[in-house]
């Protein structure tokens, strides 16, 4: 029997609702809306046994991403301006930028890899991914590895 990986990538939609409410748990104590675990689990509809067996376990995709190197992959047109385009968003949305690596453009595009350290964010990583896929001569955007 093969191992299983440690982690998964699940989309929200997928997971079972007290993941949900675990999580939302986590954020109403983080953020200082509720000051004890009994009424932030009353809040979100939960028993203080099942935070507490789940709290360590779940985790938003976002907070993975504080303070980490992410692996970026874009695929850019062959156009001029498009990669300065792409730089630019990083830059104003406080994304550093520490290795660049770009293929020879073939068949009109280019693939591009970026090493980009999340701390100075002023955005969720979602965000961050869709400002840079919505740039002219952006042909996809995607987290590679993180």
């Amino acid at each position: 029997m093969t191992s299983l990986p440690k982690y998964f990538i699940i989309e929200a939609a997928a997971l079972p609702e007290i993941y949900l409410k675990v999580a939302e748990t986590k954020r109403l104590l983080e953020t200082g809306e509720e000051q004890t675990v009994n009424s932030a689990t009353k809040r979100t509809g939960i028993s203080r046994s099942a935070f507490y067996k789940y709290k360590d376990a779940v985790r938003p995709f976002t907070d993975m991403m504080q303070g980490r190197i992410v692996t970026i992959q874009i695929m850019l047109k062959d156009e001029p301006g498009v990669l300065s385009s792409v730089l630019n968003v990083f830059a104003d949305l406080g994304g550093n930028i520490l290795t660049i690596n770009q293929g020879i453009p073939t068949s009109g595009c280019a693939a591009v890899s970026m090493g980009v350290e999340t701390s100075g964010l002023r955005v969720p990583m979602e965000e961050l991914i869709s400002a840079v896929g919505g740039q002219k001569g952006v042909i996809r955007c995607e987290i590679l590895a993180g």
